[in-house]
């Protein structure tokens, strides 16, 4: 067995919705059917029991090789404890070649469980040893160290509950919730509307102590030392006990409280001293250790925060205790779990010490053995939810602390007897403001109620029935892909939204391009979706995203299949038939929105048929307005846009718009069929996102199909009183289309320049130049300046092929390069002509056919 190929489907796909790892496989014969490996499937399960059922894959009745893989890395996720479900194996055309998809929460985890997966494999073929508990360890570990933190993922689990979007920026904890305008960013506890100034205060403890003061709100006094004899000086003017900590320190890192002596404040001086060179000594304020959670300008939970500890059982030792503690699953090593193991490191034992035990002493049973001074859940304590029992005055200073201080989230400490009623009245004080608290001790409490802080952090970001997004079209098909994206973006602007686009030319923003190339993939759909500028999006999507990586978004407002051909790259990436294609294209379809439309091509009986797979509702495009499925759609009250005595109208129930095509440039008065098309599915979609017919109006009569606004797509030029037409026309479809709109336009004599892309099919090549033959008089053959796989002259040699029984062509050249190609087109020339050009390499082309323009 060899794993060909992998890739991570990032977004929604062809096999699921899942983020999912899909691999090619090549099986030997041998391995197509494990049957015929004796012994393999017990050691297999012997290595690793708890696989899951190895069910048959495809018609062949047979386990193969590629099954097996694909269980065993689901399998090895969910025993790590990720959160996965879905996978599938199906055979392709190429015997022994398998595509295997299997789902994954984390990537990085997914790609493991999948070379993991292959060694369980290799073990159990070789009859060698497999660690599973090292695999399973591995996977654990991987997946805590990429996946989101506790506080991170309280707040993306709120947002997805409200149907938020989100996309992590970083691998660490920034999050961007929501799409272009209307996007909002978090990293752990903090937005963007966190003030920097007041995380600057909230780090500065003394700064923190005199604007609290300031405000009326109770605090231990306290001041900055220098050194150790400064420190003890300090102590003395306070009076014992003291805290001794870093001054702009967090997490409870190099804090010492309860400081009754000089021998003990030296200590706790020199701990502090390695975290921070600034250190300050305060007031030690008797009673508990409380943690209140200040979101906007409510308090929305409280906690009570216990240091780290053990209570004796009289037989084990303290160290036995901790490694006892330490063995509840809730205790992790880092923030990823509700708990953090006990450190047993010198500050505990020096905190045994005050207790006049050591490390192997057997507390008596019941004795309660404190480990630290201070209670932080990063240092191995615990929390109890007293939410509900704060008083309103308790409540009121937390929030006076947080806006004094300037933050939007943040976590006040507060040390007195409880909550339960006000601070001043137990001499009990502020202690700390902590911007970017820790949620977890909220979310998951040692004891008690956890609290939907995340929720509440949320819905500070966004109002009540915003969820961020913003119109989101994808347009699919054959042809009239590029032509529609940038007429439905036209149309867009035209009623004031800043819209972002991407296409085959390139990525436009406002109609700026901020990127050149073929950007009809999810890379560049995410870069729109990252844009603070963008209100709405369009997006072509091509095939090879789709395939490579899936859609760059969850789902879509609107999608748009403009047709289905026979000419769309078959043959690649186990897309072989028309079926295949259209099973590919309606990903988009499968993704609308409950509330979104489908835009499709009624003519096309397999366009039509994605309707049965789209959650939204649908609106049906065609000329014919007798057509059945457009008749019966008519007939139901639903959308639908269809050519009507020479204009297109868009009908729902008894409600029509009706839009004059000698109104709409594109399409020459409605002569060019192809482009009428394009037409009405930009109107639909459009439509679908709720865009005012005027602004639909206006965006049709000022979009000009010019080289400008849409290079290559049926550009027309006057040339010395010749016509002159530039395409990127490359599939028997566009061909055909274009020999239509050409027929309609007056000439003497007609001449085409062509072309093929090598990466079609022998037949596809040749049907071009079988359509033009019946055409054009004059036919240039030029050899494209990539080949895309084809040997020197291949390419023309088919396309000559296709002309042997032309019935209209007199006259056929073959040239190397595209510009002499189009030099020879001119040439020729003569008033009265019309020349199609089918470009290659477009953007020079244009240039050059300008270039020629402008000279003659």
């Amino acid at each position: 067995m060899e794993v060909i190929r992998t890739r991570a489907l990032r977004g929604p796909n062809l096999w699921s919705q899942h983020t999912a790892v899909e691999v090619i496989i090549s099986c030997t014969p041998e391995e197509r059917s494990i049957a015929d490996l004796p012994g393999f499937e017990q050691r297999l399960h012997a290595r690793f029991p708890a696989i899951g059922a190895l069910q048959v894959t495809g018609h062949s009745g047979a386990v193969p090789m590629a099954r097996v893989l694909e269980v065993a890395a689901l399998s090895l996720q969910a025993q790590a404890g990720c959160p996965v479900t879905f996978s599938r194996t199906t055979p392709t055309l190429e015997e022994g070649i398998y595509q295997t998809v299997v789902e994954y929460s984390e990537e990085a985890v997914g790609r493991l469980a999948m070379k993991q997966a292959e060694s369980l494999i290799n073990a159990a073929l070789a009859d060698t040893p497999f660690d599973l508990p090292g695999a399973l360890a591995e996977l654990a570990e991987v997946d805590e160290d990429v996946r989101l933190g506790p506080s991170t993922g309280a707040i993306v689990s709120a947002a997805v509950a409200r149907d938020i979007p989100f996309r992590r920026l970083t691998e660490g904890s920034m999050v961007m919730f929501g799409w272009g305008s209307r996007q909002r960013r978090i990293q752990a506890a903090e937005t963007d509307t966190t003030s920097a100034i007041g995380e600057a205060i909230a780090q500065d403890k003394e700064l923190t102590k005199k604007l609290l003061h300031a405000a009326g709100v109770p605090v231990p006094i306290g001041r900055s030392v220098s050194d150790v004899e400064d420190a003890w000086a300090a102590a003395q003017e306070i009076g014992l006990p003291v805290v001794v900590k870093p001054k702009d320190g967090n997490q409870g890192k190099g804090v010492t409280v309860n400081v009754m002596s000089k021998e003990h404040l030296e200590q706790a001086f020199h701990t502090a001293r390695e975290f921070r060179d600034n250190i300050m000594v305060e007031r030690y304020l008797p009673g508990h250790d409380f943690r209140l959670l200040v979101i906007g300008n409510k308090l929305v939970a409280a906690a009570r925060r216990d240091p780290p500890q053990v209570v004796g059982d009289g037989v084990h030792t303290v160290r036995e205790l901790v490694n006892i503690v330490n063995a509840d699953p809730r205790r992790g090593s880092g923030h990823s779990t509700s708990l953090t193991k006990i450190r047993f490191d010198d500050i505990a034992l020096a905190r045994l010490a005050l207790q006049d035990l050591e490390a192997d002493s057997v507390p008596s049973k019941g004795q309660r053995v404190i480990l630290r001074n201070n209670a932080n859940l990063s240092t191995g304590g615990s929390a109890t939810d007293v939410t509900d029992d704060v008083h309103p005055e308790v409540a009121a200073r937390a929030v006076e602390a947080a806006q004094m201080i300037g933050l939007d989230i943040c976590g006040v400490d507060v040390v007195c007897e409880n909550v339960l009623q006000p601070i001043e009245n137990q001499r009990g004080g502020v202690v700390e403001v902590n911007a970017a608290p820790g949620l977890r001790m909220h979310i998951a409490p040692s004891f008690g109620k956890g609290r939907a802080v995340g929720e509440a952090i949320v819905n500070t970001m966004f109002a009540p029935g915003d969820n961020g997004r913003i119109p989101v079209v994808a347009v699919t098909g054959t042809n009239g892909k590029t032509t529609t994206v940038r007429l439905i973006a036209h149309l867009l602007t035209a009623s004031g939204l800043r819209t972002g686009m991407t296409n085959t030319d390139g990525v436009y923003i406002e109609g700026r391009q901020t990127d050149s190339g073929d950007c009809s993939g999810p890379r560049s759909a995410r870069n729109v979706l990252l844009h603070p500028d963008v209100d709405a999006a369009v997006f072509e999507t091509a095939r090879g995203g789709v395939l490579r990586e899936g859609l760059a978004y969850d789902r879509c407002q609107v999608a748009v299949v403009t047709n289905i051909g026979s000419g769309d790259h078959l043959g690649l990436n186990y897309i072989t038939t028309v079926e295949d294609l259209a099973v590919l294209k309606r990903v988009i379809v499968q993704n609308v929105g409950e509330s979104g439309y489908a835009v499709l091509n009624a003519i096309d009986p397999i366009v039509a048929g994605m309707a049965a797979n789209c959650r939204g509702k649908v609106i049906f495009f065609g000329a014919d307005r007798g057509h059945p499925v457009i008749a019966t759609h008519l007939a139901q009250g639903s959308r639908t846009v269809y050519v009507e005595n020479r204009h297109i109208v868009a009908a729902e129930g008894t409600q029509q718009h009706r839009i004059d095509l000698s109104e709409v440039p594109i399409t020459r008065n409605g002569v060019i069929g192809f482009q009428v098309e394009n037409v009405m599915a930009s109107v639909a979609a459009a439509w679908g996102v709720g865009i005012s017919w005027d602004a639909i109006r206006l965006g049709l009569k000022t979009f000009a199909n010019d080289a400008d606004n849409a290079p290559g797509r049926f550009n027309v030029f006057d040339y010395k009183g010749a016509t002159l037409i530039a395409d990127y026309g490359h599939n028997p479809d566009a061909i055909l289309a274009l020999v239509q709109a050409v027929e309609t336009m007056p000439a003497k004599r007609r001449g085409v320049v062509i072309s093929g892309a090598g990466d079609r099919r022998d037949q596809d090549i040749r049907q071009q130049t079988e359509i033009l033959g019946r055409a054009f008089d004059d036919v240039i053959l030029y050899e494209d300046q990539c080949q895309r796989g084809r040997i020197d002259g291949e390419v023309v040699a088919l396309l000559r092929s296709g002309l042997n029984n032309a019935p209209r062509t007199t006259h056929i050249q073959e040239i190397y390069g595209e510009f002499l190609a189009i030099d020879t087109a001119l040439a020729r020339l003569q008033p009265g002509d019309l020349c199609l050009i089918l470009v290659d390499q477009v953007e020079d082309a244009l240039a050059h056919i300008a270039k020629r323009i402008k000279e003659a």
